[in-house]
């Protein structure tokens, strides 16, 4: 079997978490590359853990509830049209519950999740591709694929961090290796299997890690990663939906809201730096902020900032309602204090004609610096000086969202990201028919 863009292959990708029993970008990547090899003719099965996300204190959402039984089965992936591969998804989820994760988190094994997914790994795979697996199997899991192509994404700094984002002590980035007691300052239960060789062992049957950013590269290999790793940056499709893209023109320009609007997308959490964020816009109060997102810092921020009249508390939205968001604002603003692994809502502000400003922070940057599309600030008042340049400057603002498309265009649509995908994976086939 085959097309014009190489033989069709059957995936089994093993992640964590996946929507909508998910928080971020890593989710959101797995299910939009599904999708984009199902639309090419390629089988993707999807295996991961419901109760991952429930020890994660993730709230079902009223359509998403977790199926009854220790497994949930099989469900068929969404109609992608004809000529389509499939997709389809088993959701683990034990009667041990929340437990089933921690196993994984404690031990670096499967545990409970054993024989779900040595029934998976059974099946005739052409490539294995793992994510975020820290609470669906940790290290070993890496160690029980048998297909010819095996690949892992490192979506965080999990294979080097605990925290998986290099924050330390809950309350800064990483500047220096004390990973025991960071875990239990962290309020996360130690996992005394990274003291041994248990990640270089599940990492040697890899053979290939994939970075979002060069940042990210060159972190593991500083850590002493010595696999194959080749940088391959993420991408956004161009409808902001994973199901069902369309073609898409270059957007037209926003409708232009009564007050510069600045916005914020993700996690609401102390190491995204968003309390920060929202203390400056004490400073800039003829400024909106539009906040969308939720965690564990939602709560007592909109407490703390209940006075504040120039916040705006969204909440989640569906990935699909977010183009609107995006094309309105005048910029968005990425504060984050741990070191970012890639920044996927700059891409996806960049598909939207929008810039970004950016806090200096791993791989966030990286992106806006290479296209022009922003600013990258290492300091509060280098952030409020971005932020008035590009509110009181129309001209600018536009030229730095028509750089950021374009980068976009050049680099992070789902064509060019699926063909250099898949060129890693017939490099690494033609290596090993050579050898």
């Amino acid at each position: 079997r085959g097309t014009g863009a190489g033989p069709l292959m059957r995936f089994l990708m093993l992640t964590s978490f996946y929507p909508p029993h998910a928080f971020g970008g890593d989710a959101t990547y797995v299910r939009q590359l599904a999708a984009a090899l199902a639309r090419r003719g390629h089988e993707v099965r999807v295996v991961y853990c419901v109760d991952a996300y429930r020890m994660s204190g993730g709230i079902f959402p009223r359509e998403a509830e977790p199926d009854s039984g220790p497994d949930s089965g099989p469900d068929l992936g969404p109609d992608l049209g004809p000529g389509s591969g499939r997709v389809t998804v088993r959701k683990l989820s034990s009667r041990f519950g929340g437990l089933s994760a921690l196993v994984s988190q404690q031990t670096g094994r499967p545990g409970l999740k054993g024989a779900a997914l040595a029934e998976e790994f059974a099946g005739d795979w052409d490539v294995v591709h793992f994510h975020n697996v820290s609470l669906i199997g940790g290290p070993a899991v890496l160690a029980q694929s048998r297909a010819p192509v095996t690949l892992l994404t490192a979506h965080d700094h999990w294979l080097i961090c605990a925290t998986h984002i290099l924050w330390k002590n809950a309350e800064k980035a990483c500047d220096g290796r004390s990973c025991l007691s960071c875990q239990i300052r962290s309020g996360k239960p130690p996992q005394l299997w990274r003291l041994g060789g248990g990640m270089a062992r599940g990492l040697a049957g890899v053979d290939r890690i994939l970075a979002p950013s060069r940042f990210t590269r060159d972190a593991l290999r500083e850590q002493g990663i010595d696999r194959p790793i080749t940088i391959l940056p993420n991408f956004a499709p161009a409808g902001f939906d994973a199901l069902a893209p369309e073609p898409e023109p270059p957007p037209e320009p926003p409708s232009q809201p009564p007050r510069p609007e600045f916005l914020y997308v993700g996690r609401v959490t102390a190491s995204k730096g968003i309390g920060l964020l929202a203390e400056l816009f004490r400073q800039r109060p003829a400024y909106d902020l539009r906040i969308v997102g939720d965690g564990d810092l939602l709560a007592p921020l909109r407490a703390r900032m209940a006075g504040v009249a120039n916040l705006r508390f969204a909440g989640r939205l569906a990935q699909s309602d977010l183009r609107a968001v995006y094309r309105r604002a005048t910029a968005l603003m990425l504060p984050s204090r741990a070191p970012e692994s890639f920044g996927m809502t700059t891409i996806e502000a960049f598909s939207q004609a929008t810039p970004a400003i950016v806090r200096d922070a791993g791989g966030a940057g990286e992106a806006v610096r290479q296209s022009g599309g922003g600013f990258v600030y290492r300091s509060d008042a280098e952030c409020l000086a971005a932020m008035d340049q590009l509110a009181g400057d129309a001209a600018l603002r536009d030229s730095m969202g028509q750089a950021a498309r374009q980068a976009y265009e050049a680099r992070f649509r789902e064509d060019d990201h699926l063909a250099a995908y898949l060129a890693q994976i017939a490099e690494i086939r033609a290596a090993k028919g050579a050898s």
